[in-house]
């Protein structure tokens, strides 16, 4: 049941299974931390962990910036667009590191010993030149890839400066998550009902620009890199409301999740791998991990109690029957409604997963099968991790 957010006061929150698992995995990797001694991080507000604040200084409007965001774990707002712990918290906890600093809040070479993060929240990976071309008006300013990757050399030349070889070391040494990325390039032009059929054509340029970016990181001495696909847009719950059908071959019987959005989040995943399969055979030295996204989150909305969770497809935050959002209420804004216990929901504010998906998900890709190659398996300088990714306590539901 939901309540008012004007008149709801404090509460604790039981631990889901899953979250005994991550609280294992945090143990068995205690003192590990030198397998990786740093964390470099890009993407969307799938990963911003506070540069949107500083990207858009005047937009304090964002509600992101204010509560409920953040209550579970922070117990305030931090920028991160859920109401805790994002994929890159869950990595970086295991790892035995602290959370990853946003790039734009740091001053010193000091304040980057553990690594930075470049992602913004709307981020794409394409520049608003690219969709202007192709009779697309609805980006302006918009952070993009490219930028990022332009912060992360001055950052370079910050640390390094003088000689970037000097570097090297730390660049061979250090784990890349390049995204999830190229979502909202997709997502805006939905959103603003753009046709279909020409934003299926952006999907070779979006890789294209990836690809791009994990040459340049390997060129500048990046030698493990991981590489996220997208989520399975069906089912999240703003889109259910805004492409709701009437007919039921449009839904995933299984799931209820939209069938033909999914179908779509498939198409990009797999042009994506293919293009991390030929990656791998230039650069063989090279470790380039594909993070399966949607398979790890697939688990939530095919067995959704194995994990606790309740309501897979609705939203802790905003307001509406029956996916949790309307198009009369954000959440953050205005009279919105906040569930009482949001471990029991698969998404936060109805465009973002909740504390309680991102851990899943993080959970199949440091457990499970949801990294290719595996995570565990060819990561030979983190030997816990070796031996946690040979247990049979993970059981995939999903293998894409």
């Amino acid at each position: 049941m939901a309540s008012s957010a004007s008149a709801r006061g404090g509460r604790g929150l039981l631990l889901p299974p899953v979250a005994v698992v991550i609280a294992v995995l945090l143990l068995v990797l205690d003192g590990a931390a030198g397998c990786f001694p740093r964390i470099f991080s890009f993407g969307d507000s799938l990963a911003d962990t506070g540069n949107y604040a500083f990207v858009y200084p005047n937009n304090s409007g964002d509600a992101a910036l204010w509560p409920p965001y953040g209550e579970t774990f922070f117990h305030h707002p931090t920028g991160r667009c859920s109401n805790g712990r994002l994929i890159v918290d869950f990595i970086a906890d295991a790892l035995g590191l602290p959370f990853v600093r946003p790039y734009l809040s740091g001053r010193s070479a000091e304040d980057f010993a553990c690594g930075a993060n470049f992602a913004v929240g709307g981020a794409t990976a394409l520049s608003p030149d690219f969709f202007r071309a192709r009779g697309f008006d609805g980006l302006s300013n918009q952070v993009h890839l490219d930028m990022e990757m332009k912060w992360f050399r001055d950052l370079l030349h910050l640390l390094c400066p003088g000689n970037l070889s000097d570097c090297s070391d730390m660049m061979n040494q250090s784990l890349f998550l390049v995204g999830e990325i190229g979502g909202n390039d997709y997502n805006i032009p939905l959103l603003s009902r753009f046709p279909f059929d020409k934003i299926r054509t952006f999907t070779p340029s979006i890789v294209a620009k990836i690809s791009s970016a994990v040459t340049e990181l390997i060129q500048l001495g990046a030698k493990t890199l991981v590489v996220p696909g997208n989520l399975p847009i069906g089912c999240i719950p703003r889109y259910l409301m805004i492409f709701k059908s009437d007919k039921e071959e449009d839904y995933e019987p299984q799931t209820g999740c939209l069938r033909w959005m999914n179908k779509f989040s498939q198409y990009h995943n797999k042009v994506l791998r293919e293009e991390l399969k030929k990656l791998r055979k230039i650069h063989t030295g090279v470790t380039i991990i594909y993070a399966d996204y949607y398979g790890a989150a697939m688990e939530i909305f095919l067995s959704p109690e194995q994990y606790g969770i309740e309501n897979p497809l609705v939203a802790c935050c905003g307001g509406g029957e029956p996916y949790g959002v309307s198009p009369t209420t954000m959440c953050g804004y205005g009279e919105y409604e906040l569930c009482d216990n949001p471990e029991k929901y698969g998404s936060w504010d109805g465009y973002h997963p909740s504390e309680a998906a991102y851990r899943v998900i993080a959970t199949g890709l440091l457990l499970g099968p949801y990294t290719q190659p595996s995570m565990a398996s060819t990561t030979s300088s983190c030997p816990k991790l070796t031996e946690l990714g040979s247990s049979d306590e993970y059981k995939p539901l999903y293998d894409q």
